[in-house]
């Protein structure tokens, strides 16, 4: 069954913009290639941690919603666990009120950026 879930990763603020954009779309691309659907993603960017990681006191923030067969996430994990640059990440199953609220607040964002256009 195909279910929506949301990842969020963190990578080491050591990394070039491009250095995390490949990370970035080695995911993306590992989702699409387990027939899984990229819905939604968000940068971030790079934020101060609550408390080190790695000697590490701050990352790079990403987010990627998409749906994909539950079976494949834990391969998904893996890869993270596996891949260096990624020093920490969780991965949520959204329920339906997860998914409504994301998407009110995707609308919302968008009116409000619609806005700000017409005004200027």
């Amino acid at each position: 069954m195909v279910n929506q879930y949301e990842t969020v990763f963190i990578a080491t603020p050591v990394l070039s913009e491009q250095q995390m954009k490949e990370t970035v779309d080695k995911f993306k691309g590992l989702i699409e290639k387990m027939s899984g659907e990229i819905v939604h993603e968000e940068s971030w960017g790079l934020r101060k941690l609550a408390y080190n990681i790695q000697h590490k006191s701050t990352g790079f923030y990403h987010m990627l919603e998409f749906r994909m067969e539950g079976e494949n996430i834990k391969k998904l994990e893996i890869e993270c666990l596996r891949d260096e640059r990624i020093i920490r990440f969780l991965t949520m199953k959204m329920d339906k009120y997860a998914v409504q609220y994301s998407e009110k607040k995707r609308r919302l964002k968008a009116e409000a950026k619609t806005e700000e256009n017409k005004e200027a």
